[in-house]
């Protein structure tokens, strides 16, 4: 990457959140709710473990609305992480980690041992059951006695096809009239961003290991039911879960160790 060259950070943080309310409009609610729960149960000063970070959408709102909070983000994606840490520079609140979370020994790379709270939104969707219940069983060592994790994900409820429909096609419908009005989806935000001269090499670097979007080979999302996530959560260690908000393709499981 040529670093003479300056990146708009907090450009493409604000294009990647506006790319996420394409998908879901509903985001800072389900952000809310989130940051909601961390104050109820541990405090306004939280240590937090922002999960799949991404560009670090959690740890902003987290650090916007809690002074004394400090957040670590954890990725695996070279150009999310590089606009995550150039977003928040000289902010010695936050940090950033690269790690899989599909690597056993990941924990490994944290600067802390515990935390008040882990904090994920639609980021887990690409982990398979098995991989989900390991991942739930290291964070059941991660999150400290009294602390609480939260995944924000689609978690759809089969129970019910005819509102699935129904939704399914009000959400095309939105989507369709925001693309008319030059919103972009992932595909467009990712082609733009191979584009910037700052970030080109990362953006490369990232399609070697999860693909290219404008290819359509980026993986298949892998859902389930809140319900699952409950009872894995349960299973992992976690004493009280239960959802904490919820639409009607995504819900928020909260657990409480």
């Amino acid at each position: 990457m040529t670093e003479t060259l300056a990146a708009d950070w907090g450009g493409w943080q604000r294009s990647w959140d506006r790319q996420q309310e394409w998908y879901l409009p509903d985001r800072e609610e389900r952000f809310r709710v989130m940051l909601d729960a961390v104050e109820a149960v541990v405090g306004p000063r939280p240590r937090v473990l922002d999960l799949a970070c991404g560009t670090g959408s959690i740890s902003d709102r987290l650090l916007n609305r809690f002074p004394q909070a400090t957040s670590t983000g954890v990725d695996l994606d070279p150009a999310l992480l590089t606009i995550a840490r150039g977003h928040f520079a000289g902010e010695p609140r936050a940090e950033f980690v690269t790690a899989d979370l599909r690597d056993p020994d990941w924990t490994a790379r944290l600067p802390h041992r515990r935390y008040d709270a882990v904090l994920t939104a639609t980021a887990l969707h690409w982990l398979g059951a098995d991989e989900l219940r390991v991942l739930y069983g290291q964070l059941a060592a991660v999150v400290r006695d009294g602390g609480i994790f939260v995944n924000a994900d689609h978690m759809p409820d089969e129970s019910s096809p005819r509102l699935n429909a129904a939704d399914r096609a009000y959400r095309h419908a939105r989507q369709e009239r925001a693309r008319r009005e030059g919103a972009q989806d992932w595909a467009d935000w990712w082609r733009a961003a191979a584009q910037d001269p700052v970030l080109a090499d990362v953006v490369a670097e990232r399609f070697g290991i999860f693909g290219n979007p404008a290819d359509g080979d980026h993986g298949e999302d892998k859902v389930y039911p809140a319900a699952w996530h409950m009872d894995a959560l349960r299973a992992a260690g976690f004493g009280e879960v239960r959802t904490a908000w919820c639409s009607l393709t995504d819900a928020a499981v909260l657990a409480l160790k």
